[in-house]
């Protein structure tokens, strides 16, 4: 009999392997096979578990995605003012153990794959809807709906580029540079609204 919990870590020790098979070799270069090796388990077991190299992916990110929104809601219950929470979004957004080059290559994979998959696509969807509905709902605190609605995709807009522009870079990750220039952008935007409601 297996032990309790066993199924569990191995799907996890899978999960651990393809984020850095595909920081290593990318993701069109790895074999279940190799991802197994890695894990310790037999290519069996990742069939078995999984099916196949893009339904690995596809549980990938939507671990990476629950990792994510537990460290967003880790933040946003230390915020109190809709602008905290709005910051509490961005700064969720560049966790520290999600900001890093193996994660970050994991994130180019799933982007890439999402114009093909289905599955992969649509966990996209989901994440990019909820992300903009939250910060809409605390933007709407500084502005008209309208206005916050576009606000909130300029403001995810520009995390997602600058993971994809990590990505791209052989530079370290700058957690703390990232999350400023996300916030420049909202601050500037709450401003500038700000300044046009005072003078109009």
């Amino acid at each position: 009999m297996p032990k309790v919990g066993m199924e569990a870590e191995r799907r996890k020790s899978l999960i651990d392997a393809t984020v850095d098979a595909i920081h290593e070799r990318g993701y069109s270069d790895i074999t279940m096979a190799q991802i197994a090796k890695r894990a310790g388990v037999s290519g069996g077991l990742v069939h078995h578990y999984f099916g196949s190299k893009d339904q690995l992916l596809a549980a990938t990110m939507r671990h990476l995605l629950t990792e994510l929104g537990r460290a967003i809601r880790k933040d946003l219950a230390r915020a109190e003012t809709p602008r905290e929470r709005i910051s509490a979004i961005i700064t969720g957004n560049f966790a520290t153990d999600q900001f890093q080059p193996a994660v970050i290559a994991a994130w180019l994979a799933f982007y890439v794959q999402s114009r093909t998959t289905e599955s992969n696509s649509r966990l996209l969807r989901v994440y990019a809807a909820r992300l903009a509905s939250n910060l809409t709902f605390n933007l709407r605190s500084f502005m008209p709906r309208a206005e916050a609605q576009r606000v909130a995709e300029g403001t995810a807009s520009l995390i997602d580029g600058v993971w994809i522009r990590q990505a791209l870079s052989d530079a370290r990750p700058d957690r703390q540079a990232a999350i400023a220039i996300v916030e420049d952008y909202v601050e500037t935007k709450i401003a500038a609204y700000t300044n046009r409601a005072d003078n109009g």
